[in-house]
C-alpha cells in the first residue's frame, strides 16, 4: 500500500504541511518519496520582458526551485525516508498537469500535497493546482490544509466574495 508517494513542493507553508504529512506516512508505511518542484510559466507582462530578462527570470525560478528541493530532500532524509527529487519546467502548461504526468511516469501510488483551500473569487483568480491534481489524478490524492483560523464575521464576508 502506498510505497511510492509523490509530493509537490513550492516553498510555501501549505506545501511544508503536505510534506510533513507525507513524511509521517512514509515512515509508517516504509515508503519512498519523490519530491517535485514545478517551474511555472511566466505571466504575460506589459511591457514585455526582453529575451535576456525573461531568461534571467526563468534561471532565478529554477535556482529557487533547486533550493526548495534541496531543503525538502534534507528534511525527508533526516527522517530516515528514501527520497529523490525532480525539477520540472511547466513552461506552457499548468503545474498541476506536470505533477499528474510525473505521478504517472514514476509511477506514484499516492500524491500528497498542501492546499491553501481558496474559495470563491480568489480561487478563480489564482487557480488551484491542488484541485487540478484532485480532479485528474488516476491515483489517490491526500490534500493537507494549514490549520484554519476561527471564522470571524469579517473573514466570512471575504470568503463569500
Amino acid at each position: 500500500m502506498y510505497q511510492r508517494i509523490l509530493v509537490p513542493v513550492d516553498g510555501s507553508g501549505t506545501a511544508r504541511r503536505g510534506l510533513e504529512e507525507a513524511i509521517a506516512l512514509a515512515k509508517a508505511l516504509k515508503s519512498a518519496i519523490r519530491l517535485v518542484h514545478v517551474v511555472t510559466p511566466l505571466p504575460e507582462l506589459y511591457p514585455p520582458l526582453s529575451q535576456r530578462a525573461a531568461q534571467e527570470f526563468i534561471d532565478q525560478l529554477r535556482s529557487s526551485g533547486e533550493s526548495i528541493l534541496h531543503d525538502a530532500t534534507t528534511a525527508v532524509r533526516s527522517a530516515g525516508v528514501a527520497v529523490d527529487s525532480r525539477l520540472i519546467d511547466a513552461l506552457g502548461a499548468q503545474a498541476g498537469e506536470r505533477i499528474i504526468e510525473q505521478a504517472a511516469a514514476w509511477p506514484a501510488q499516492l500524491i500528497v500535497c498542501g492546499t491553501h483551500g481558496r474559495r470563491g473569487v480568489r480561487r478563480l483568480l489564482v487557480g488551484s493546482d491542488a484541485e487540478h491534481i484532485l480532479r485528474h489524478s488516476s491515483v489517490p490524492v491526500l490534500l493537507v490544509r494549514d490549520p484554519v483560523p476561527p471564522i470571524s464575521a469579517e473573514r466570512l464576508s471575504h470568503e463569500r466574495v
